[in-house]
């Protein structure tokens, strides 16, 4: 068998061969792959007997793009489209659950298939001429390096194949990163030349995020607790603060730095800088800052988790959800408002502090009117815990309902 070398002027014959059953290698943004009709299980048999591939390893597909889910996989998950629509054509095999018909020997008789759409032009072009998916792994005997040109595949292969496209030197020259998105929690099975951050990152801007925000004892906790029931992530900024307070060396040394002694060993004097920022606006913006970067990126943190655990909803309770910009993450804000005399109260019984006290923290903070205009909603907390639950279940439902109807937008992450 001769091999051919295929210039960027004669896919079509790359194509056929393909349609045929031969093997062609192929260019990526990251190494060269070995491909075959993907859909053709004795094509597919040809990879195994050339690369010395065991045949219990499983075989991903190259697609076009994300219209290749429906036809490769089962059911195909958000968060798969999500990927695809940032990564794609790009460096990223995601995993789902194999629909029927693709052929054993590519899943290695496993549930699960692979699928990554390449960042190369002429194989983009191939892909769209053959009008199938290719299974594609990397053109190099098993346990050898990874091609980089076509030089470097008819080193190993010239003779074996039908052809390789001369595509030039790939550009990364790391395989694609691969995450399996067919179980719970998602996982990086094989990092690569996407850094996992970057998934992680984009899984979590497409979680329904519901922001609440309000004063002191307006009753936040409360309208946390149904989201909790719901099966949402709930992060309360205010418990962060105080937890990141005792743990993070580098918010004490800022704290200390701007306020002086407020610490007692490692716990934080509230009252001491209670005393310090409520009387004194310019403290309590420079307090907000310090607060609001740390707390942001712990909760940064935590949303990212999630999302590759593979949660869909979570909620942010934060007094300054606005002046820490939270509220860019979130799909929708509710201020939760309560008569003044009740927050006083609850304020009172809480902390054990005086009325003078508790009235200074309420008089430091937003009016309602600040919050009416500014959230997507407000909900009144002036009856029963359990009225008001029940107000909250039912407008948070309806929010969300509402909102994946539509669809989300995309937004910046923190």
């Amino acid at each position: 068998m001769k091999t051919e070398i295929i210039g960027a002027d004669n896919i079509g014959r790359a194509a056929e061969i393909i349609r045929s059953g031969g093997l062609v290698a192929v260019p990526t943004e990251t190494v060269y792959g070995l491909a075959a009709n993907g859909l053709d299980a004795g094509a597919v048999e040809k990879i195994y007997a050339v690369k010395g591939r065991p045949e219990v390893k499983p075989l991903n597909l190259m697609v076009h793009g994300s219209d290749a889910m429906e036809r490769c996989w089962k059911t195909v998950a958000r968060q798969a489209r999500a990927l695809a629509s940032d990564f794609w054509p790009g460096p990223l095999t995601i995993i789902g659950e194999s629909a029927g018909d693709i052929p054993e020997i590519v899943r290695a008789g496993g549930a699960t298939l692979g699928l990554r759409c390449p960042d190369h032009p002429l194989t983009l072009e191939l892909l769209e001429r053959c009008g199938v998916p290719l299974a594609a792994p990397s053109a190099n005997p098993s346990g050898a390096p990874s091609p980089k040109t076509a030089e470097d595949v008819l080193r190993y292969f010239n003779g074996k194949i039908d052809a390789v496209i001369d595509g030039g030197e790939c550009g990364i020259g790391t395989e694609s990163t691969i995450i399996t998105l067919a179980e719970k929690p998602f996982r990086i099975l094989r990092r690569g030349a996407l850094d996992a951050g970057e998934i992680a990152a984009k899984l979590a801007s497409e979680l329904y995020i519901i922001g609440i925000t309000g004063g002191s004892g307006s009753g936040k906790t409360t309208a946390l607790q149904v989201l909790r029931e719901m099966g949402a992530l709930t992060i309360d900024a205010d418990e962060l603060y105080h937890e990141l307070t005792r743990r993070s060396a580098e918010m004490k040394a800022e704290l200390t730095a701007r306020f002086g002694e407020v610490y007692d060993g490692d716990t934080l004097m509230r009252k001491a800088l209670g005393e310090i920022v409520f009387s004194d606006s310019a403290a309590l913006n420079d307090l907000n800052a310090i607060t609001h970067k740390y707390v942001n990126a712990e909760t940064v943190r935590l949303l990212r988790e999630f999302a590759m655990q593979g949660g869909e909803l979570a909620a942010i309770d934060a007094i300054g959800i606005f002046e820490g910009k939270v509220d860019g993450i979130c799909s929708a804000v509710f201020g939760v408002l309560a008569p003044a005399e009740i927050r006083v109260e609850r304020i009172m019984a809480r902390e054990g502090i005086s009325r003078e006290y508790a009235l200074k923290r309420i008089r430091a903070q937003r009016s309602d009117e600040y919050y009416e205009s500014a959230c997507t909603a407000c909900l009144v907390n002036d009856g029963t815990m359990e009225e008001f639950a029940a107000r909250c279940r039912a407008a948070f439902t309806e929010v969300i309902k509402n909102g994946r109807k539509k669809g989300l937008s995309r937004r910046a992450f923190l």
